[in-house]
């Protein structure tokens, strides 16, 4: 199968770009405004912002690198907008989730679910494509 042009996944990952960076902002913030160089310092909204953070950045690239490999080896526009939306998405209620106190939250348990559900069916795909071409 030929390499194709990367003409939608380019779009989730700048809207994760985005959220990264607030995500960021809002631990330096909370850093800054309590005097905490490294760490939480203790302070349980602190260590929840960076919890949130840090598990963005633990997910996020794999998904997005999956989104990127769907999207070059052919498979339709639909499954790369389906992937990123729901990647997006659960990462947002993911992060809002994690501030609710009730635990495990509604929000918390959606972003999981969307989250593992790009990394599954992406992944899916991908293996699917590679056993695909080998048959041919």
């Amino acid at each position: 199968m030929a390499a194709h042009a990367l003409l939608v996944s380019p779009l989730y990952v700048g809207l994760c770009a985005l959220i990264f960076v607030g995500l960021s902002v809002r631990v330096i913030r909370g850093r800054r405004s309590r005097r905490v160089n490294l760490g939480h310092g203790g302070h349980a909204d602190l260590e929840t912002a960076i919890r949130i953070h840090a598990n963005f950045a633990e997910y996020v690239p794999l998904a997005l690198l999956v989104i990127v490999l769907v999207e070059a080896t052919g498979f339709s526009r639909i499954w790369v907008h389906a992937l990123g939306i729901a990647l997006v998405v659960g990462r947002l209620f993911h992060a809002w989730g994690l501030t609710q106190s009730k635990q495990p939250s509604p929000g918390r348990i959606a972003g999981v679910t969307l989250t593992f559900a790009v990394l599954t069916i992406g992944g899916l795909l991908l293996i699917w494509c590679v056993v695909r071409n080998a048959m041919l």
